[in-house]
C-alpha cells in the first residue's frame, strides 16, 4: 500500500491485507497511518489478497472513492473478498465462543474494525471501475493513468500515473507484481516505463527459477514413483494463479506424453469460482485442451471419499503453504502413508506448516497434534508467476537512463539488495528500499 499526494490529491496504490498470527499484524490491519476519508481514490494492480484483501476496512474508515482496475480484477476481487469476509468470520466466531474465551486474540469483537463484513465488500465492488488496457483514463483535471499487461495472473497490471503539479507533469510508475515472461498460459508482462519514481516489487531478486523442462522432468519423476507405489500425489496451490497454472502444465504435460495419466481432482471451492471467471476472458490467456480431463471436488465429503479410495491420483488442493485450506484434511490422511507424495509449488513462509514438511525432521506438528512424516515430500520451484532475475533484466532495462528514482517493495531484504544491485548495474542511479512510512519528495 502506498500513498501519492501531490496538491490537494491523495491516491492509493493498492491496499493489501498483512497475513499471519499474533496482535500486530492484526493492528497493522486495523489502523492507517492516515484517514481513508481522505483518500480520493484507489488504483489496485491486481486481485491477490495481499493487494486488495484490506479495502473492506478502508471503507469503514472512511473510503468512499472509486477503485480502478482492470475488468478481470473487478470480477476476480469480488469473489476472493466474499472468501476472505468468510475465514475472518469464522476465525472470529471460533475465538469469541464462550468455550473457547482463552483462545481469544487481542480481544477483538466481530464488529470490530479491521474484520470485513458483508457490506463494506459489497460497497468495495460497487465502488470498482472497470479499465482497459493501455487506455489514458482521466482520473481529474490533473491526474491520469494507465494499466498495462504484467502477466502474474489474470487481470494484473503495471499502473503509470501522470500527475500535473504547479504546472509541471510528473510521472510514478507502480510494478504491482510482475509476470514472468514465455509461460505457455499468461499473457508476458510489458517492460516497465519510465518515471520520476518507479515502485517495483523484488521477490525473486537475484534468483532464478526452473525452466519449464526441468519442472516436467521433477513433477513426472514425483507422479512415476507415487503411481508405482498405489500413492496419492497431494500438490497444495494457492486458490488464485498458482491453481490455475499447476493444472494447465499438468493437463499439458499428461497429453505429451511427457508424465503417466492419472485422475486429477481440485479440492478448491474458490478455485472453482475463479475458473468461471477465466472463461470469461480467454482472450488473455492460453486456450485449455480438454483431452485430459479433470474433476472439481465441490464438498468435504467427496473430498475424504476421493482422498481415501485405493487408486492413485493427483489432488491439487488450497492452501499453498499448507496451512489451512482443503489440504490439511488430505495432508491428515496421507502424512504417515509412505506410498504418496506431496509436492510443494508455493513459497513456503519460514514458519508456515510447508517449511515443517520441507525440513529434515522426522514428525511435524499442525492440528494439535504431532505426526509421522512418512510421505514423500518434494519441491518444484518454477511455478512462481513472480519475474525472477532475468525476467527483471529484461523488464527494466529501457526504464534505467530516464528514471531519476527507483524504490524496491514486496520482497525479502536479501532479495531487494540483490535486485539493488542489479538495477544500479544497468544504469538506475537512486535505488533504495525504504522502510515503513518513508516518503520520497518528487
Amino acid at each position: 500500500m502506498h500513498l501519492i499526494e501531490s496538491g490537494p490529491y491523495r491516491f492509493l496504490l493498492d491496499c493489501g491485507l498483512h497475513r499471519g498470527p499474533g496482535e500486530d499484524i492484526r493492528r497493522r490491519n486495523r489502523f492507517f497511518s492516515f484517514n481513508p476519508a481522505t483518500i480520493d481514490a484507489l488504483f489496485l494492480s491486481h486481485a491477490h489478497l495481499d493487494h486488495c484483501g484490506n479495502i473492506p476496512n478502508l471503507i469503514r474508515q472512511g473510503f468512499v472513492g472509486p477503485i480502478f482496475c482492470t475488468h478481470a480484477t473487478r470480477d476476480l476481487i469480488a469473489v476472493m473478498l466474499e472468501d476472505s469476509e468468510r475465514i475472518q468470520m469464522n476465525r472470529i466466531q471460533m475465538n469469541t465462543a464462550p468455550y473457547s474465551r482463552s483462545r481469544q486474540v487481542g480481544g477483538i469483537k466481530p464488529d470490530t474494525p479491521g474484520e470485513t463484513t458483508s457490506s463494506s465488500v459489497k460497497q468495495a465492488i460497487a465502488a470498482c471501475v472497470g479499465v482497459d488496457f493501455q487506455s489514458n483514463v482521466q482520473v481529474n483535471p490533473d491526474v491520469q493513468i494507465r494499466f498495462i499487461e504484467a502477466g502474474h495472473i489474470l487481470g494484473s497490471a503495471i499502473i503509470v500515473v501522470k500527475l500535473i503539479h504547479v504546472g509541471r507533469e510528473f510521472t510514478i510508475t507502480f510494478s504491482g507484481d510482475l509476470g514472468r515472461r514465455g509461460l505457455p498460459y499468461l499473457c508476458d508482462p510489458s517492460p516497465l516505463p519510465s518515471a520520476d519514481l518507479i515502485i517495483c516489487e523484488s521477490t525473486y531478486g537475484g534468483r532464478t527459477h526452473d525452466t519449464v523442462e526441468q519442472m516436467s522432468e521433477k513433477m513426472a519423476g514425483f507422479v512415476e514413483q507415487t503411481l508405482d507405489r498405489g500413492g496419492k500425489v497431494l500438490i497444495p496451490a494457492f486458490s488464485l494463479g498458482r491453481t490455475q497454472l499447476v493444472l494447465h502444465y499438468l493437463r499439458n504435460w499428461m497429453k505429451r506424453g511427457i508424465m503417466p495419466r492419472m485422475p486429477i481432482y481440485i479440492d478448491s471451492p474458490l478455485a472453482k469460482k475463479i475458473a468461471t471467471i477465466h472463461q470469461q476472458y480467454g482472450s488473455f490467456l492460453v486456450p485449455e485442451d480438454e483431452e485430459v480431463t479433470c474433476e472439481w471436488i465441490d464438498d468435504e465429503e467427496d473430498a475424504m471419499y476421493q482422498s481415501t479410495q485405493r487408486d492413485p491420483c493427483i489432488i491439487l488442493a488450497s492452501g499453498g503453504m499448507c496451512e489451512g485450506g482443503r489440504i490439511v484434511s488430505h495432508l491428515r490422511t496421507h502424512i504417515d502413508d509412505p506410498r504418496s507424495s506431496i509436492v510443494l509449488v508455493s513459497y513456503q513462509a519460514s514458519d508456515s506448516l510447508g517449511a515443517q514438511l520441507l525440513s529434515r525432521v522426522s514428525t511435524v506438528h499442525f492440528q494439535r497434534r504431532r505426526w509421522n512424516k512418512w510421505i514423500n515430500v518434494g519441491e518444484i520451484k518454477g511455478f512462481s508467476g513472480h519475474a525472477d532475475e532475468n525476467d527483471f533484466q529484461w523488464l527494466l532495462a529501457d526504464a534505467a537512463q530516464a528514471t531519476r528514482h527507483v524504490r524496491l517493495v514486496h520482497g525479502e531484504p536479501k532479495q531487494m539488495t540483490a535486485l539493488a544491485k542489479q538495477m544500479r548495474q544497468m544504469g538506475f542511479s537512486d535505488v533504495e528500499s525504504p522502510s515503513e512510512n518513508q516518503s520520497v519528495l518528487l
